[in-house]
């Protein structure tokens, strides 16, 4: 343990009015909510300008730090692989008597559906159809530069070589590189919270190299970037289901289209957010989330049955081996010549996994209910157990945020602000990760001189 004179929620303001009080950080709360809030006024009022905006923000971010941002998950990548096979990895999470508190299957499932959820699921279908087909016709080349969106150096024709690319570069978005950051923080975040009992923010993690400053500014703006990347996070999954599950109902109910229709599926989605929110894990997200590995399973189990059983094993080998195949070549961050795909594929990917990780990273260590409950323990201090009407709070904030983006620019502008965050965000991340190591090498010390 970690001996410090700092108590959880000292910093806090409190009103104790029943079901109605409050238990929030200052300043990290205010300033979050605050600049989130103008943020969503600003792209209501100035709708017109807003999208042009966006559009250029997001093209001019990626393109200048596209390799910022795929070296930065190699990076996450290696450090997670060397921890494994390191003596540090030795170090159990909650002290070495410490056991978990649900199963492998019941785990694994709200895992999944807290850190992939519906872009696994649409993606997972369409974007190795989108790979393929690019591949299919690349390379294109127009004044000396490529102008194709196929993965590596494109198929020109060849069908074989097309599946390869585009199942290689798909498995490459949603495998070791997302997982690999999700994993680093999540232990750091557990390791500082339960092994070393400091509070449940991202603050926490700094404390090797800043010591007792974390509870100053320096942890205040980082816990504010903490919320800030989540909320926006959340606001973007929310636009892409949204945008998805319009165009899934118009193709089956021929429902009608466009903003409208994104919208009040924004308002459904987060009002049964909420009803998770009041419900609670066992009622609420455990739940769902069995239900989702379930349903799964089934389509698994079809997809097998109806095709032919045995291209569908030996295919599932074949995209290993080819993902295996071209790692180096996808994570290669510098002069490469398939531009289009790896900013506005590879990088955007890397930099929404920077983003999501508060998310999934307080759901790892936590058993959070839903997103507004990782974003409300943040802002109440590192507080597990803040009001429910703080979490209600966050809850209709995600959903107003994802709405506002929508009507103030888009999918654009969700996008671009996911990359506006995840860009000092990832710096963050990164600094993070030097401290875990600090701080692990500190617990195997420990760990090896008691036992």
């Amino acid at each position: 343990m970690i001996d410090t004179d700092y108590e959880v929620g000292q910093d806090n303001i409190q009103t104790n009015l029943g079901p109605f009080g409050v238990d929030i950080h200052n300043p990290v709360f205010v300033i979050s909510a605050s600049l989130i809030a103008l943020f969503v006024l600003s792209a209501l009022l100035f709708h017109d300008s807003m999208e042009p905006f966006f559009t250029s923000l997001r093209g001019e971010l990626i393109s200048s730090f596209d390799s910022f941002f795929i070296l930065t998950g190699n990076i996450f990548v290696f450090i997670c692989l060397a921890l494994i096979v390191s003596p540090m990895g030795k170090v159990r999470i909650g002290g070495m008597e410490s056991t978990p508190d649900f199963s492998y299957p019941a785990w694994f499932s709200m895992l999944f559906a807290a850190g992939m959820g519906i872009g696994l699921v649409f993606f997972g279908v369409s974007e190795p159809m989108s790979h393929f087909n690019a591949a299919l016709t690349a390379p294109i080349v127009e004044g000396g530069l490529r102008t194709d969106w196929a993965p590596l150096a494109g198929a020109s024709g060849n069908v074989n070589m097309a599946v390869e690319q585009a199942m290689a570069g798909t498995i490459y978005h949603w495998a070791l590189h997302p997982w690999s950051i999700y994993a680093l923080l999540a232990l750091g975040l557990a390791l500082f919270s339960y092994n070393k009992g400091l509070p449940l923010t991202l603050r926490s993690i700094f404390y090797p190299l800043l010591g007792e400053r974390i509870w100053g500014w320096p942890g205040h703006i980082i816990d504010i970037l903490a919320v800030m990347a989540t909320v926006f996070g959340l606001a973007t999954s929310l636009g892409f289901g949204a945008s998805q599950a319009s165009t899934g109902l118009n193709y089956l109910f021929d429902t009608p289209t466009g903003l409208s229709t994104e919208v009040i599926l924004i308002f459904c989605i987060t009002m049964l957010a909420l009803i998770s929110v009041v419900a609670g894990l066992d009622k609420g997200v455990k739940v769902l989330s069995e239900l989702n590995m379930l349903l799964a399973v089934l389509l698994l189990i079809f997809v097998v049955c109806v095709g032919l059983q045995l291209d569908v094993f030996k295919s599932y080998a074949d995209n290993l081996t080819a993902y295996a195949k071209h790692f180096i070549d996808l994570s290669t961050p510098f002069s490469r010549e398939d531009k289009n795909f790896s900013q506005g594929w590879t990088a955007f990917k890397e930099v929404t996994s920077f983003i999501g990780i508060v998310l999934v990273v307080v759901f790892f260590v936590t058993s959070s209910d839903s997103g507004a409950l990782v974003v409300d323990t943040i802002a109440a201090g590192g507080k597990a157990h803040s009001p429910l009407l703080q979490r209600i709070f966050w809850c209709l904030f995600e959903g107003i945020v994802a709405i506002s983006l929508m009507l103030g620019g888009g999918l654009i502008a969700t996008q671009a602000m996911v990359v506006s965050t995840g860009l000092p965000f990832a710096v963050v991340l990164l600094v993070a990760v030097f401290s875990l190591i600090k701080g692990l090498w500190r617990e195997l010390k420990v760990i090896q001189k008691h036992y």
